[in-house]
């Protein structure tokens, strides 16, 4: 399963490295997620628990994590990979800030991916295969859709309304990404040539979609159902992609070509589920182009949100 991938794929793409990269070809993004988690910060009620929650926290790359245990009676990092998040906490100067950040090692989607796995090795595949790219990619669909989606996910170790600012950070493309290239992995093992066939399949792009919809509902109600009365929620999230060629043109529509990542009901969902306080949009840049490969990058939302009406600074 790609998510057991997680781990090594986070050594290569986060941490204090990265973020020097980052600073250097992407200063706006680090500077977007920075800004809306401190205004998150700034705008919660005295009353509201001080304690702050960050889901996919991984490295921190993104996440000012030493803002946060400045500002923070306590921490929760929340991710699969141990590893990064052992890295992240590392890098605070102070062993007072080190000791108010605890880690938690969980599967933020309460386990789709084993769950699919597990439906999948219930298929003839060989029969399917022989009857064509349609019957296989049939099965395909009928997996993700009796796929159960925890919603919201029960997760031990996190409860409900314990934290005055709950931060989803950059991983909300991930939880289904991985399961669905699970499926195309899948496919590739049993006949590499059926792979490409499922963009032209309508019910199995039908289910896929679904399933998108399905988890990012289960998250939002995760992010809700963790943040105290009054609290404040920070929801950073790719929401496309695209690809570059040449040095200097990623910002070029000539020059690049995108891929939605989320849904179009996305920001309908946000809207249905929660207050937005504050939204921006901004890219960034995750590669630069090799002469081998194109570059890549992404639109990214990021709110800062409240499940009730807050009143602003500007608005006060």
């Amino acid at each position: 399963m790609r998510i057991d991938t997680l781990s090594s794929n986070n050594a290569q793409t986060q941490g204090a490295r990265r973020r020097a990269w980052l600073q250097q070809h992407s200063p706006q993004h680090l500077h977007e997620c920075a800004a809306l988690t401190l205004r998150a910060l700034d705008l919660r009620p005295p009353a509201t628990s001080r304690g702050t929650l960050v889901l996919g926290a991984g490295a921190c790359t993104e996440i000012p994590l030493a803002d946060l245990a400045r500002r923070s009676d306590d921490v929760i990092l929340a991710d699969l990979d141990l590893l990064s998040m052992e890295q992240a906490r590392s890098e605070l100067a102070f062993a007072a800030m080190r000791h108010a950040v605890r880690l938690l090692k969980c599967d933020l989607t309460g386990g789709i991916s084993p769950a699919l796995h597990r439906l999948l090795a219930q298929q003839r595949w060989s029969d399917l295969v022989s009857q064509g790219a349609r019957a296989v990619f049939d099965a395909a669909a009928q997996c993700l859709d009796e796929c159960a989606i925890p919603d919201p996910p029960v997760i031990d170790g996190l409860f409900p309304g314990d934290a005055g600012v709950v931060i989803s950070s950059l991983t909300l493309t991930q939880l289904f990404s991985y399961p669905l290239l699970d499926i195309i992995d899948h496919v590739q093992q049993l006949d590499p040539a059926l792979v490409g066939e499922q963009e032209r399949h309508h019910r199995y792009q039908d289910a896929a979609q679904s399933f998108r919809t399905r988890v990012i509902l289960a998250h939002l109600h995760l992010l809700r159902s963790l943040v105290d009365n009054g609290g404040l929620i920070v929801l950073l999230s790719d929401i496309r992609g695209f690809a570059f060629n040449v040095t200097g043109t990623d910002h070029d529509a000539e020059h690049r070509r995108t891929m939605p990542l989320v849904p179009r009901v996305f920001p309908e969902r946000v809207r249905d589920t929660f207050a937005i306080v504050e939204e921006r949009r901004w890219e960034w840049i995750a590669d630069l182009p090799e002469r081998d490969k194109p570059g890549r990058g992404y639109e990214v939302v990021g709110y800062v949100l409240a499940s009730n009406p807050v009143r602003t600074q500007q608005q006060a």
